[in-house]
C-alpha cells in the first residue's frame, strides 16, 4: 500500500481543477485561483454571545470575526451571505427565526452551509418531545444539552423556566435546510466543571439545571416547521469542541478574548495545503489544543454519513492560497496595512516580533506579481492585528496596498529571550500568592500572573485530593474548586487548563517559596519546550522535506504524518507497508509498542536535523547522534556526528541498522516531539549535547537532556545562522532572532501514551 502522499490526499482536488502533477509543480499553489466548476452560493449565520446576564465570557465576538474574515478571504463567502447575530441580538427567537430566514429559505440543493455558535451550554433534566431526539450527541439520554441564548432566564423559585435553544431544536433546524453541504460549529459545552475559570482558562459551560420547564416558545418552535420538508437525519457535520464530559475553553490575549476551538479550527484552514478533509483538520486541531490543554478538551465530529468525513472542510475547495493573514485596510495614503494575523499559531502569535517580514499576494483577478513580489514589514502588533508598511525596493516603488490582499509569512523575528509565563492560581490564599510572586521575581526570564487575565505556560496551585482520612492515599486531581476536594498545603505545577503535570507535586505541608525553588529544574523545561514551539512552521516552510511517526511493532502503523506545504518541490508518492492513519483526535500510542520516525528530503540540497521534546514524565529528551569511534590510544571519542539527509533521500529514527529501539515506555501522559529540520548544519545545537556530557555510544539512543534550555537556545541561534543573509534585509535588534522560512522547518509530533 502506498503512504499517504500529497498527490494521493489531494488527488480529487487535482482532477476537480483540471490540473495535472506537471501543472502543479510548475504553478504551486495557482490552482486555488481556477475552480473547474460553478460555484455554489454560500451562506453563512454566526453567533456569538459574551454578554449573558449575571456571568459572561470574553471571546465569542472574536470567533464570530475569526470564521467571518476565514469565510469571506479563504473561502469566497460574499459579505452579505454571512448573517452575524452578536450579544442582545442573538436571543433564542432571533437566532431560530435568522436559521430559518436566511439559511433554511435561501439554501438550495447543492449550496454550501455554516453555522457557527459561541457561548455557554448547559443541560437541563427533562423528556424529549416524542419524534425527536434528545442530544445530538447522545441520542437516548434524557439530559437535555441546551445552547444558551443572550435571553436564557435560568431557573430560579420565582421563574422556573429556562429559554434555551435545545440541540434537539437546533438539529431540526439542520435536516430542514435542502442541501447535504452542511457544517455547524459549536465552541460551548454542557458538562459543569464547578468553576467558571479552571486553572488559566475560562469554561463555556454553565451548571446543569435541574428538572425543570423549558419555555413554551421553545418546546412549541418544532410547530413553526411543519410547512418544511425535514430530512431524516441530519446532513453534513457537527463540529463541537469537545466530548460530553469535557470543557470548552476560551484565553485572554491581553484583554482580547478567544475560543481556543475556533482559533485553532480556523488558524488551520487559513493555513490547509491542500484543501484538508474535515477528519485531518479535526486531528490538527486537537493537536493544537493539546498544547494548551492536555487532553482535557478534544473535538470531536457528528456525522451521519461516513462520506462527509472525507470531504474537504466546510464542503469547500478554498477559492484562494493558503495564508497567514490578510490586509484588512490601507491607511497613510495607501503606506500602511492593517493585518488580520489569524493564520499564525496562537502558540506562536504573543511572541511575534515586530520587523517580522510577510509576502504580498495579489489578488483574485489582478495580475501576477514580479518573481520577487513586494513584502511587509511588521511596524507593530496588538493581539490579531499588526501595522506593516512596504520594504523599500524597485518592485514596490509604485505598488498600491488594497484591502482583501492574503500575506504569507517570509521571515520571522522571535525574541532571544521569551518569559515563562506562569498563572498563580486564583484559589490560592492573598498570603500564598504575595509569596509565590516574591518567589518568582528572583528566576530570569519567569514572570507570574494572575490567572485568566493573558495566555500562560503554567499554572502554580495547590494539589488537591479526594479523602478525608490523614495519610489515606489518593490520586491527585487538577485545580478546581469542587467542594468534594480536600485542600493541603502541597503545590504543583499545572496546565493552562488545569492538568496537574507529572512529578511537579511537593510534600505536604511545603511552603510556596520552597516550591517555587523545587521546581526551577521544571521551569527551565517548560522554557526549552516554549521555545521549540516557538520554532514550528510546517505551513510556512519552504522547505522540502516530510515526516512521519509509524508504529512498527505490535501492529504498523501509520501514527502522524507532517509535511511542509509551501516547498516549490513536490512531495514523491513513497512504497509503504503501513496502514493508513487512524482517527481525528489525539493519537494513542500504548506503553510497549515499538516506534519510529521517517524523515524524507524532497528539496534541492541537503537538511540537517535533531528531534527533541518532552517525554510523558515531563522530561526533556532528544534522540542523539552518533559518537565516533574511541580513538586507539584510549583518548575520548570525537564529538557527536552531524546527520543530514541527501536529497531525495529517506532515513528511519532510529536507524534500521542500530542496535537502539524505541520501545514508548510510561507513564501513561502526553508526548510532545519537534522534528527541527535545517539547511544548514546545527553545529551549535551538537556542541551543547556534547558538553552535557550524555553517555557515550557509537549509536543513536535516547537521551534526557540535562540543560534542556541551553539546548533549545542552540537551536534557534542554529537556525539564525541557517537564516543569513536573507535575513539581514532589515534592521533587527540584537535581542531578536529572524528565521527565514526558506531556511527551516520545525514539525511538531503530538501523541498520548496509554
Amino acid at each position: 500500500m502506498k503512504r499517504r502522499s500529497f498527490l494521493a490526499r489531494a488527488g480529487w482536488v487535482l482532477a476537480a481543477l483540471g490540473v495535472g502533477e506537471a501543472g502543479l509543480v510548475a504553478t504551486g499553489n495557482r490552482y486555488y485561483q481556477v475552480l473547474a466548476q460553478p460555484t455554489p452560493r454560500k451562506l453563512a449565520l454566526l453567533v456569538g454571545i459574551n454578554q449573558y446576564s449575571g456571568s459572561s465570557l470574553t471571546g465569542c465576538l472574536t470567533d464570530v470575526e475569526l470564521q467571518r474574515q476565514l469565510l469571506i478571504h479563504r473561502f469566497g463567502f460574499q459579505p452579505s451571505d454571512i448573517l452575524v447575530l452578536t450579544d442582545r441580538q442573538a436571543t433564542r427567537q432571533n437566532i431560530e427565526t435568522a436559521f430559518i430566514e436566511h439559511l433554511t429559505k435561501q439554501a438550495q440543493a447543492d449550496d454550501v452551509v455554516v453555522f457557527h455558535f459561541s457561548g455557554f451550554g448547559s443541560r437541563v433534566e427533562g423528556e424529549s418531545i416524542e419524534g425527536e431526539e434528545s442530544s445530538i450527541q447522545n441520542p437516548k439520554s434524557k439530559i437535555q444539552n441546551i445552547l444558551l441564548p443572550v435571553d436564557a432566564v435560568l431557573a430560579t423559585k420565582t421563574e422556573p423556566t429556562i429559554n434555551a435553544l435545545r440541540e434537539e431544536t437546533l438539529g431540526s433546524l439542520l435536516r430542514s435546510l435542502n442541501t447535504d453541504n452542511v457544517t455547524a460549529i459549536l465552541d460551548t459545552s454542557y458538562s459543569n466543571a464547578g468553576t467558571l475559570l479552571l486553572g488559566n482558562l475560562r469554561v463555556r459551560s454553565q451548571p446543569q439545571q435541574p428538572r425543570l420547564a423549558l419555555s413554551s416558545q421553545e418546546l412549541t418552535f418544532p410547530e413553526q416547521l411543519q410547512d418544511t420538508k425535514l430530512k431524516t437525519a441530519i446532513p453534513g457535520v457537527i463540529l463541537a469542541a469537545g466530548g460530553l464530559t469535557q470543557q470548552a475553553f476560551e484565553e485572554q490575549l491581553n484583554g482580547v478574548g478567544i475560543g481556543l476551538f475556533t482559533y485553532a479550527l480556523t488558524q488551520y484552514l487559513w493555513q490547509a495545503t491542500p484543501p484538508s478533509t474535515v477528519r485531518v483538520s479535526l486531528s490538527s486541531v486537537a493537536g493544537a489544543l493539546a498544547q494548551v490543554v492536555g487532553n482535557k478538551q478534544e473535538p470531536i465530529i457528528n456525522y451521519q454519513n461516513n462520506a462527509d468525513i472525507t470531504l474537504p472542510a466546510y464542503h469547500l475547495i478554498p477559492d484562494r492560497q493558503a495564508a497567514d493573514g490578510v490586509v484588512r485596510a490601507v491607511e497613510d495614503d495607501g503606506k500602511t496595512a492593517l493585518l488580520w494575523l489569524a493564520g499564525l499559531p496562537i502558540t506562536i502569535l504573543p511572541s511575534y516580533g515586530v520587523n517580522s517580514v510577510l509576502t504580498l499576494l495579489p489578488l483574485p483577478g489582478s495580475e501576477t506579481l514580479t518573481n520577487k513580489p513586494p513584502q511587509l514589514s511588521i511596524r507593530s502588533r496588538e493581539n490579531l492585528m499588526a501595522k506593516a508598511q512596504i520594504l523599500p525596493s524597485s518592485t514596490s516603488e509604485a505598488y498600491q496596498l488594497q484591502p482583501g490582499q492574503l500575506v504569507q509569512e517570509a521571515i520571522r523575528v522571535l525574541p532571544r529571550n521569551v518569559d515563562l509565563m506562569v498563572a498563580i492560581d486564583a484559589s490560592l490564599a492573598r498570603i500564598e500568592r504575595v509569596d509565590a510572586i516574591s518567589a518568582f521575581s528572583g528566576i530570569a526570564n519567569v514572570s507570574s500572573v494572575a490567572a485568566g487575565e493573558q495566555p500562560v505556560d503554567c499554572v502554580l496551585g495547590r494539589v488537591q485530593r479526594r479523602g478525608l482520612v490523614t495519610g489515606e492515599k489518593s490520586s491527585p486531581s487538577s485545580v478546581s474548586n469542587s467542594q468534594s476536594l480536600i485542600s493541603y498545603p502541597q503545590y504543583g505545577l499545572f496546565s493552562p487548563g488545569g492538568n496537574l503535570l507529572p512529578n511537579t507535586e511537593g510534600e505536604v505541608g511545603e511552603a510556596v517559596k520552597t516550591a517555587v525553588q523545587r521546581l526551577f529544574p521544571r521551569l527551565q523545561t517548560l522554557q526549552a519546550s516554549k521555545l521549540l514551539r516557538l520554532s514550528e512552521n510546517e505551513a510556512s516552510s519552504r522547505l522540502g522535506v516530510g515526516a512521519t511517526l509509524e508504529m512498527i511493532a505490535p501492529t504498523k502503523k501509520v501514527l502522524i504524518e507532517r509535511t511542509t506545504q509551501r516547498a516549490p518541490w513536490l512531495p514523491p508518492a513513497i512504497e509503504s507497508k503501513f496502514d493508513d492513519m487512524g482517527d481525528e483526535g489525539i493519537v494513542s500510542v500504548p506503553i510497549g509498542s515499538r516506534i519510529q520516525y521517517r524523515l524524507h528530503n524532497y528539496s534541492n540540497a541537503p537538511i540537517y536535523f535533531m528531534l527533541l521534546g518532552i517525554d510523558s514524565s515531563g522530561a526533556a529528551i532528544a534522540l542523539l547522534p552518533p559518537q565516533s569511534s574511541p580513538n586507539l590510544d584510549g583518548s575520548p571519542t570525537n564529538p557527536l556526528q552531524q546527520q543530514a539527509i541527501g536529497q531525495g533521500q529517506s532515513i528511519t529514527l532510529p536507524d534500521i541498522s542500530s542496535p537502539f529501539k524505541w520501545i514508548v515506555q510510561g507513564p501513561a501522559g502526553l508526548v510532545e516531539m519537534q522534528m527541527v529540520l535545517s539547511r544548514s548544519p546545527l553545529d551549535l545545537t551538537l556542541a551543547t549535547l556534547e558538553n552535557t556530557q550524555h553517555p557515550r555510544g557509537e549509536f543513536q539512543r535516547l537521551g534526557v537532556l540535562l540543560s534542556p534550555l541551553e539546548v533549545a537556545r542552540a537551536v534557534l541561534q542554529d537556525l539564525h545562522k541557517a537564516s543569513l543573509p536573507a535575513a539581514d534585509i532589515m534592521p533587527v535588534s540584537p535581542d531578536n532572532f529572524p528565521l527565514d522560512v526558506n531556511a527551516w522547518a520545525t514539525l511538531s509530533f503530538i501523541y498520548q501514551v496509554v
